[in-house]
């Protein structure tokens, strides 16, 4: 009999943040798979296989869990924040998409979680309170070229944007060509919100004007969002609020 595969969000970090449907299919599943510091926030028990696997091999990992299903096997495949967002849910449909015609026939389902973007939103009002647009800075999959074309185009058509994965040891000289690229585009001052480790004990949110923001503000564990030129910040005692609203004149 064959077995399935569920994509699930683990969310942003903090364990309240996990939604009760993902909840349950852990507790259902015969083997976990995902990125090392993924799978480890899973707690072993009897029955349950671990199967960590570098961050670079999405592909392998998703054939991995079809295989294991087609073979009977209760699959889950974990993501941080939401699997449809930069994360394992498309990476497995592109496996079944290009694999084994067998693997059409699998009970496959993705469930939802609570991205970073929306974490770090909450965190500090509702920045994304009107439309937005969020964009992956990791030239890993896509040409920079590419990138920096939707960062003017987005600039231009006056989103406020979540930037995942805005600056790695590997390529530290993206973000800042994003930072150029984008106060170049906006010339104003709207705000960056540069939020790190969002939801856990260490979560800290930082608001500077886009002129001042700096590429050694953010690491792999910073969300960064920009406001759009509509987006507001609200003066309080203690952290202040920042909010896009939802009406904009004609």
């Amino acid at each position: 009999m064959s077995g399935s595969v569920t994509v699930v969000g683990l969310g942003p970090g903090d364990e309240a943040l996990i939604t009760p449907e993902v909840s349950a299919a852990l507790a259902q599943a015969t083997d976990i798979i995902g990125y090392i510091p993924y799978v480890a926030r899973i707690a072993p028990r009897p029955g349950l296989r671990l199967h960590p696997s570098d961050n670079r091999v999405e592909i392998d990992r998703s054939e991995h869990a079809l295989r294991l299903a087609q073979e009977g096997a209760c699959v889950v495949v974990v993501s941080s924040g939401d699997p449809g967002v930069f994360a394992m849910a498309a990476a497995v449909l592109e496996a079944v998409e290009h694999g084994d015609p067998g693997w059409r026939d699998l009970d496959i389902r993705v469930l939802p979680g609570i991205t970073a973007m929306l974490a770090a939103a909450a965190a500090c009002g509702a920045p994304l309170g009107h439309d937005f647009c969020a964009i992956n800075l990791s030239d890993n999959m896509k040409p920079w070229a590419l990138i920096e074309k939707r960062l003017r185009l987005a600039a231009e058509a006056d989103f406020a944007m979540a930037f995942y994965n805005p600056r790695s040891k590997s390529r530290p000289e993206g973000f800042g060509k994003a930072l150029a690229t984008l106060q170049a585009a906006c010339g104003d001052d709207r705000p960056m919100i540069f939020a790190r480790n969002v939801s856990r004990p260490d979560q800290s949110i930082r608001i500077v004007p886009l002129s001042a923001a700096t590429a050694e503000m953010a690491d792999m564990r910073t969300v960064v969002l920009l406001g759009s030129s509509q987006t507001r910040i609200i003066p309080r005692d203690g952290a202040p609020l920042v909010y896009t609203p939802r009406s904009v004149a004609g």
